[in-house]
């Protein structure tokens, strides 16, 4: 009886050491100060994109290119230009977009991104 007991403790710490170290999918959006394609971004996508089913399957996270960056976002290749959005899974790179070239292309591109991930992570 002790060993079952013993058995199942060790599984669910395993499944919550699993689950603890593993990096949700999120996009990141890196911008500097001053970015016109960035302010037009949060113009006509930004407000709406927490809201949208993309959105609640991968929050947006934002990252200055004016300030070094955390270590799981200095990317090979690097992000030079802004705005620049990277879709992160497990912290690691599925895409990018670069630039911003309106919301159509955007909601479009990103679509894509998210339809690749689906066949990578299986």
């Amino acid at each position: 009886m002790r060993m079952k007991s013993f058995r199942k403790s060790l599984a669910g710490f395993a499944l919550l050491c699993s689950v603890v170290g593993a990096q949700p999918a999120e996009l990141v959006m890196f911008e500097r100060a001053g970015c016109a394609w960035c302010r037009k971004w949060d113009q006509e996508v930004g407000t709406i994109y927490p809201k949208s089913p993309e959105g609640q399957r991968v929050p947006l996270r934002r990252a200055s290119l004016d300030r070094p960056l955390p270590p799981e976002l200095r990317l090979t290749p690097p992000v030079f230009y802004s705005p620049t959005f990277v879709l992160m899974d497990e912290g690691r790179e599925i895409g990018r977009i670069t630039g911003y070239q309106g919301d159509e292309a955007f909601w479009g591109l990103l679509t894509d991104m998210l339809r690749k991930s689906e066949g990578t992570s299986q």
